[in-house]
């Protein structure tokens, strides 16, 4: 049986309304997904791409390098600057050196996924979108405790910070809500909605499972066509191996030469009008600046210095791609402006 606790409407300006809604659960209620729900990690992420495409999202590939959350993914980063709209989602594949755990961890991993969204401008709906797309996974969100959680957002190496929430699922952090203040140090005008969820978590509750490496990851053994592949078949090597090179064999002195080096190139082509070359040394110079500090290899006070390096370079790659699209005329304005018009012609 299901009771409402609490339903709160909070005004925060610029974000109109936004609803915390708390649904309290009896004890001893059983708590499943539905049939609906995808029964693979595989069937999660297709489920989300389908839901974001059908809401006019472009559904970018995942960026080719080391990044350690979504954001950094030049179509959230980047594309959070400056006036023009867009409207993102893609898997990324992110990297936390510090967070490995050699695979003995049945739910910490120095390699995971998100999923990420981008709406920008931030729809006033947007909060009622991220529930429809629960309910696309096949959970009922009139019987799950769903909670948001005002926790706000700061990335201090992207220079970037939002307003935002946690969203748990029964007691458990799923999803981060953000809307974005400023990125590299720009203001965000329009304000850029992005909503991240952990695929691991939300597929490990979808499964009732309570090691990430016993998720499903696909399984077509029931059609003879495959077999049943688990989390742990694709990735417990990778979480082994690469753990132990976090932790024990990189080269720390080849790595601090190796971030003096994406930091110089970083801002050479900075100089020559190249901000998007120049973000890609800015993120591996990023990571770098990660398996240092896995490798216990900076103080606390370099730890500041090495930070304040990165967000030095991410404010003027931010500046950079900002003045290079002023130049270009803010073509994804001009874009929406056009589509407009002919919208209206017809109508």
């Amino acid at each position: 049986m299901l009771s409402w606790a609490l339903f709160r409407c909070i005004n925060r300006k610029p974000y109109k309304r936004v609803f915390l809604y708390f649904l309290i659960i009896k004890a001893n209620s059983v708590l499943t997904s539905d049939n609906t729900s995808p029964k693979t990690f595989q069937g999660l992420i297709l489920a989300l791409q389908e839901f974001w495409a059908k809401q006019g999202c472009v559904i970018v590939q995942p960026y080719d390098m080391e990044v350690g959350a979504g954001t950094f993914h030049p179509a959230t980063f980047l594309r959070a600057i400056g006036p023009e709209p867009w409207s993102a989602a893609y898997v990324q594949p992110s990297r936390r050196p510090t967070d490995g755990r050699y695979g003995e961890n049945p739910n910490r991993l120095q390699h995971y996924y998100q999923f990420q969204v981008v709406l920008k401008p931030s729809p006033l709906n947007i909060q009622d979108l991220y529930l429809q797309s629960l309910s696309a996974l096949g959970l009922d969100t009139t019987v799950h405790d769903i909670r948001f959680v005002e926790d706000n957002w700061e990335s201090p190496t992207l220079g970037a910070w939002g307003l935002g929430w946690e969203v748990w699922l029964n007691g458990m952090e799923v999803t981060q809500f953000t809307y974005f203040q400023q990125v590299g140090g720009l203001e965000c005008r329009p304000v850029t909605g992005e909503i991240t969820y952990g695929l691991e978590r939300i597929a490990m509750y979808l499964q009732g499972v309570e090691s990430v490496f016993d998720l499903v990851w696909t399984d077509e053994s029931d059609s003879g066509v495959g077999n049943r592949i688990t989390y742990g078949d694709v990735f417990h090597q990778n979480e082994v191996e690469m753990s132990t090179y976090n932790f024990e064999h990189a080269d720390t002195a080849a790595l601090f030469n190796w971030f003096d080096t994406c930091e110089s190139e970083s801002k050479k082509l900075i100089a020559a009008d190249l901000p998007l070359p120049a973000y890609e040394m800015m993120l591996k110079a990023s990571h770098t600046f990660n398996l240092l500090d896995a490798r216990h290899a900076i103080s606390v006070t370099e730890r500041q210095r090495f930070i304040l390096r990165v967000r030095t370079l991410s404010r003027a790659v931010a500046q950079a791609y900002y003045d290079r699209r002023e130049t270009l005329g803010f073509p994804m304005c001009q874009k929406n402006q056009a589509t407009t018009s002919q919208q209206e012609a017809k109508a």
